[in-house]
């Protein structure tokens, strides 16, 4: 390693080191007004702790319904047992910590391979403590490193990138669809055997060692329209034109009540399906792929179900965020223009939660300015992301400037032009 490439890594770990020392300076006063009085920290000694508490009894909590988690979520809330000298919170807390580390670390090995960037590491560095605390204390961190090192293990090893994606959908659904934009092919072949296999292996073992791993299906069945998402936000609207709804807490999360709010969230998921067929159709036409074609697939995907979903809650912006980054190790990437605009949403959300909440839930001015500005920049960043990575996936006319060189391990052709190959 020359001395450059390691002044650079050195200044990615003070970096990483300073901001992660700032994040837990914010969580060590989150009882402030600015950081929610303390709702932030919550979910962790409070909820997370009493679904430890049943968990450890061998069960998943059946009868509860804020529980709308797959059962491979129960292992991790389960992991700070490992740390018996801390409070729950503590062993949380360091876990979640240790994770984003684990993070920073894949993310800045992968910039250093040939033709890579460390942009990705600086990316995730800095851009998640926009979200104040808030990371440290949900386990979306834990879900996004899954992901991540799933993509980033495709080159090496499809069946690592079809276990991790496997684990990380066991936990929450959404680590399924990085494995969308995999090269035709024996890649797809390995990777999807590789991940089913693992998926059903583990989830035979939670089968076996927890009762009720399924109850979270009928939890997540009743979930209404959030007052963060899409729909929430035009409800929120419509209540200045005289629409009588309301935004009541029901599953966990704040949402509306009220007239039509059910034909609003079949509308969601009818657009959902719409996003799912147009990455099928991306998939069937794409005819060319380069090395960051699965990364960019990837966070277009995870983008059009968050904004197609009833629910958008502030720590989703931690996966595309993580997506983002993976997409920035690679210089051939498409996904630039759309990372900055997933950060100009994260900096939003910080502001519309914990400090304005207020706003948002009684549907103020200001609260609907803040949803249909992040919501805004959400929608248009995943319309770009798909344009972009349908237009990079056209064949490429034959020219004496390209060229076909293989694909990762299996030998798949990739086509490149002369920029690509040059970069």
């Amino acid at each position: 390693m020359n001395a450059v490439r390691r002044h650079r890594l050195l200044a990615l770990t003070l970096a990483w080191l300073a901001t992660r020392a700032g994040m837990l300076l914010l969580l060590a006063y989150n009882g402030l007004p600015l950081l929610g009085r303390g709702a932030v920290a919550r979910e962790v000694w409070r909820l997370y702790y009493h679904w430890y508490g049943v968990l450890s009894q061998g069960a998943f909590p059946a009868n509860d319904h804020l529980w709308q988690y797959p059962p491979g979520a129960g292992p991790i809330l389960l992991a700070p047992a490992l740390l018996p000298d801390l409070t729950y919170f503590q062993a949380f807390v360091a876990f979640t910590l240790a994770t984003d580390a684990l993070i920073t670390a894949v993310l800045a090995r992968a910039g250093t391979r040939p033709g890579h960037s460390l942009r990705g590491a600086v990316y995730w560095i800095v851009c998640l403590p926009l979200l104040l605390d808030m990371p440290l204390v949900r386990y979306d961190v834990q879900v996004t490193a899954f992901a991540v090192i799933s993509l980033l293990t495709l080159s090496r090893s499809t069946r690592a990138c079809g276990a991790f994606a496997a684990l990380g959908a066991l936990v929450k659904v959404w680590p399924a669809l990085v494995l969308l934009g995999v090269p035709r092919g024996r890649a797809t072949r390995s990777v999807w055997s590789w991940a089913v296999g693992t998926g059903v292996l583990s989830l035979m073992m939670l089968v076996a060692l927890f009762n009720n791993p399924f109850a979270f299906l009928r939890q997540q069945g009743g979930r209404g329209v959030q007052i963060e998402s899409l729909g929430g936000t035009l409800l929120g609207l419509a209540t200045h034109a005289g629409w009588p709804g309301r935004a009541r807490y029901q599953y966990g999360a704040m949402e509306f009540t009220g007239p039509h709010v059910a034909a609003v969230a079949d509308a969601s998921l009818a657009l959902t399906a719409v996003a799912f067929g147009f990455l099928l159709l991306w998939r069937i036409r794409a005819r060319r792929w380069t090395d960051a074609t699965p990364y960019d697939a990837a966070l277009s995907a995870v983008l059009l179900f968050t904004v197609t979903s009833r629910v958008i809650s502030p720590q989703y912006m931690i996966w595309l965020l993580g997506l983002a980054a993976v997409c920035l190790t690679s210089r051939h990437t498409v996904q630039r223009p759309v990372a900055a605009l997933i950060v100009a949403a994260t900096a939003i959300s910080s502001v519309e939660f914990p400090a304005l909440y207020g706003d948002v839930i009684h549907s103020t001015w200001t609260g609907c300015a803040l949803m249909v500005v992040r919501n805004g920049l959400l929608a248009a960043a995943a319309v770009l992301s798909f344009v972009r990575l349908w237009r990079s996936s056209r064949a490429v006319p034959a020219t004496p400037h390209a060229r076909v060189r293989p694909a990762g391990p299996h030998g798949e052709s990739q086509q490149l032009t002369a920029a690509h190959s040059g970069a």
